[in-house]
This record gives C-alpha cells, sequence and structure tokens, in this order.
C-alpha cells in the first residue's frame, strides 16, 4: 500500500509536493476500507482511494507522470536514458531531460521519495538526482543521495559515499569481519548514475530485501500514464499461435458493461507476437466471426475491457492502481461501483489502492470520498508551478473550512478550493466576427 509520494522539481512542481495517502488526523466517517497498521508503537490509518481534481494544465498528470518516472528508474536501476524500444507514452521516463523544471536557470536536484507498505514491512526509499537544466540531455547525470529504511530503520544512506544501517539483519551468517570487507566493494564499485539498491545493494548485501523493493514497483505499483495507454494485453498471451484468449470475468462485467458481441478476447495471429482485442461476433449462419474489436465496439467499451483486469489484478495481489483520466469514454456509474468496491472491505481484502485523475465534478460527494481522499491541483499563473493539496488541509471551523456532508461539488465550481479556471473564449469569437465583418 502506498503510503506517501514526494516529489520535487519534476516538470511543473518545484518544491517538494507530497502525495498522501495516509489517513489525516480528526476526519471522521466514511471509515471503509482504512488499513491500521503498527509501526513503532504508532498506528499508520492507510486511504484505499484518492482522486485528483485541477484545471487543464494544471500539473494533474505530471504527479502521475512522476510516480512512473521513478518507477521506471528503479525496474532499469539507472538515471541513465534507456536504450531500450519505449513502449510508455510517457516519454520523460526514458528521456530523463525531459524532467527538470524548465524555468529553472540554475540546476536543481529532481527529489523522488516514496513510503509504502509490503509483506508488514514499512519501506521508505529516497532518491535525489542531478540532471541538469531542461533538455540538457549531454549533461553528466548523477545521483546525488539515496537512502532505503525498512521499518523507520536506515538499511543505507548514500551522499558523497555510503552510511549503513541494520545490515546484518538482511545478511545469513553475517559477521562484522566480512560486513567490512563488502563494505569495501560495494563502495569502490559504485557508479554515479547507478542506483545502489538494484546494483551494489542488491548484489553485494541482500538481494531478497532487493528484490522484494523491486518487485513492488514492478507488481504492485500499477502506474498507468495516459488514459489511451490502458492495455493488459501480454498478461492473456500464451506461447502457442493463432489462439483467443478469453477471460470469462472480463467477459462477465463487459456484458454486465453492455457489450453486444458474444465474447471478447485477446487474438494471438502467426504474423504478430502481440495480442489484439477482438469481438467473437455470431454471423447469422450459426458460425461465429473474430474481427478487430474497434470495428465493432464503442472507445468506451475498449477502455473498459482494456482497464477491468487492471482492477481485478490489483483487488487480487493489493496493488496501488494509479490511472490517468481514469474516467475518460467511461460512463459514471459504472465507475462507481469501481470506486465502492475498492471501498468495500468484504471484497478488498487485500487493501488495493485507486488513484485517478479526473475533471468529472460527479466525485467530489461527500458520500463517495473522504475529504482527505480527494485532492487539488493548482498552478501559479505568474510563477508557473503547481502545488498539490487535499480538501481535508481546508479544516473545519475557519471560514474557509469544509464539513462533512457539504455540497463539494456546488462549492468547487464557486472557486471555495480552487483548483479551476474561469475560461471565457467568447472575446475570441468576437474578434473573429468583427474581422470578418471588415
Amino acid at each position: 500500500m502506498l503510503l506517501e509520494f514526494k516529489f520535487g522539481n519534476y516538470k511543473s512542481f518545484r518544491g517538494i509536493n507530497n502525495f498522501q495517502m495516509v489517513a489525516a488526523p480528526k476526519q471522521k466517517g466514511l471509515d471503509y476500507s482504512i488499513y491500521k497498521k503498527k509501526i513503532d508503537k504508532k498506528t499508520v490509518r492507510v486511504l484505499s482511494s484518492s482522486v485528483i481534481y485541477g484545471a487543464n494544465a494544471s500539473g494533474k498528470t505530471n504527479i502521475i507522470g512522476a510516480m512512473d518516472v521513478l518507477r521506471s528508474i528503479v525496474l532499469r536501476g539507472h538515471i541513465r536514458n534507456t536504450e531500450e524500444p519505449v513502449i510508455s507514452p510517457n516519454t520523460a521516463a526514458y528521456a530523463l531531460e525531459l524532467i527538470p523544471n524548465s524555468k529553472l536557470k540554475t540546476a536543481e536536484p529532481v527529489v523522488f521519495e516514496i513510503s509504502f507498505l509490503d509483506k508488514n514491512r514499512k519501506i521508505d526509499y529516497h532518491l535525489s538526482i542531478d540532471l541538469g537544466n531542461f533538455l540538457n540531455e549531454r549533461y553528466e547525470r548523477k545521483i546525488m543521495s539515496e537512502e532505503l529504511y525498512v521499518d523507520n530503520r536506515m538499511i543505507f544512506s548514500r551522499n558523497d559515499g555510503i552510511k549503513y544501517g541494520l545490515l546484518s539483519r538482511y545478511i545469513p551468517n553475517a559477521s562484522s569481519k566480512n560486513l567490512d570487507g563488502l563494505k569495501v566493494v560495494a563502495d569502490n564499485s559504485l557508479e554515479p548514475a547507478e542506483l545502489f539498491l538494484t546494483n551494489g545493494f542488491k548484489n553485494i548485501f541482500s538481494p531478497s530485501l532487493a528484490k522484494q523493493v523491486v518487485d513492488w514497483f514492478d507488481k504492485k505499483f500499477m502506474v498507468i500514464y495516459r488514459a489511451d495507454s490502458i492495455k493488459l494485453i501480454k498478461r492473456f498471451v500464451d506461447s502457442q499461435k493463432s489462439s483467443m484468449y478469453i477471460e470469462q470475468t472480463v467477459n462477465e462485467a463487459a456484458k454486465m458493461f453492455g457489450v453486444v458481441s458474444n465474447d471478447l478476447g485477446y487474438f494471438v495471429s502467426d504474423k504478430d507476437s502481440d495480442a489484439s482485442l477482438c469481438s467473437v461476433i455470431e454471423n447469422g449462419l450459426n458460425s461465429n466471426t473474430i474481427i478487430p474489436a474497434e470495428i465493432f465496439e464503442s472507445y468506451g467499451t475498449i477502455r473498459f475491457v482494456n482497464m477491468f483486469p487492471l482492477v481485478i489484478r490489483a483487488l487480487q495481489t493489493g496493488a496501488t492502481l494509479i490511472v490517468d483520466e481514469f474516467d475518460a469514454s467511461i460512463h459514471p456509474m459504472a465507475l462507481m461501483n469501481i470506486i465502492n468496491i475498492f471501498h468495500n472491505d468484504d471484497i478488498n481484502k487485500n487493501h488495493a489502492q485507486l488513484i485517478f485523475n479526473t475533471h468529472n465534478p460527479i466525485f467530489l460527494n461527500s458520500n463517495l470520498f473522504r475529504r482527505d481522499e480527494i485532492k487539488f491541483v493548482e498552478r501559479n499563473d505568474d510563477t508557473g508551478y503547481s502545488e498539490i493539496y487535499a480538501l481535508s488541509d481546508f479544516g473545519t471551523s475557519t471560514e474557509k473550512g469544509v464539513r462533512k456532508y457539504e455540497d463539494y461539488m456546488k462549492n468547487y465550481f464557486v472557486c471555495k478550493y480552487g483548483a479551476i479556471k474561469d475560461v471565457d473564449f467568447s472575446s475570441l469569437f468576437d474578434n473573429m466576427s468583427s474581422e470578418q465583418e471588415v
């Protein structure tokens, strides 16, 4: 479970911003799926969902993009640009010169800090990287600092060298003598652009702990950047060819959603190694025909069918599902049902989380989301910098305080919470009309 994600100097965000999934203090009501974990005699209460609002170009997608970049860096183990084929629409995850804030004249480190729960452990990983200025792809990149904590106890801290904490707990049969030797080897093999977590620490000290951290990023940090990139094709692909793979649960959900074809599935042909979503149609001659789904189904249906396995996987594994524009082209009632599933303790037994951004105000509902689950992103017109804050940050007692059961949607549209723009295009059309009359 994600506890918090901090990031700084990422695109429109300059200072450190904190995306919190820990329940705010003194929030009452809607205590669905609040997971409680005791760490160092302190109980942490973790949220099961969060929704992000903001105007166009405010920075909502940049938050999800920052998560995707950190995930990509951890999985490849370095901060060099990848030489592998780019399969993600988030170009900044592979071309890191696109990350630094473009308004800065002097280079500042890009900062990522993440905290999560996995296998009854609280894990904190911090990374600060020097990428130079925006678009400076030839800059000699360097990891400024890197830290790993387990249950609030330092495992290692990298900053002009490496300091070590409770290593002996994670190294079988470790003695002070062989630990000292391993530390010398690790220090001498440290590369400025490579993560210590996935290189020296993994290879020399604790493959099992490093694997746990990397596996969480790989399998339980499900970041979907850009709505139109949602594809779980490989989940259904088998080594066989010319075969059709249909998952019963997804098909049943699709029929509830309103799909009229007989079945939906992923087809793997002899000519193409990738699978494609297809519709199985009864052609009137008592036989079925397989055709590409985009010919027969609506865009919303295709998005739903590609997305629903992600929901299943998150609920089955206790993963954190983060989706950019989760609600694009899908009816709000279907989405509300999915949200309520994440809020249902009887179904969400593995403490999965759902995080998404949206423009749809229908989710600004005190009966659907807690105040600490509703996040806003606002971009300053003068500086161009974005900031993130929660509805619960307004408190309850001041003039701008927010109390439960208020009409959040109405208050948002009268700009009580910010993160909204008054857009008026009429002057543009007036000018066009005047020019045509002349």
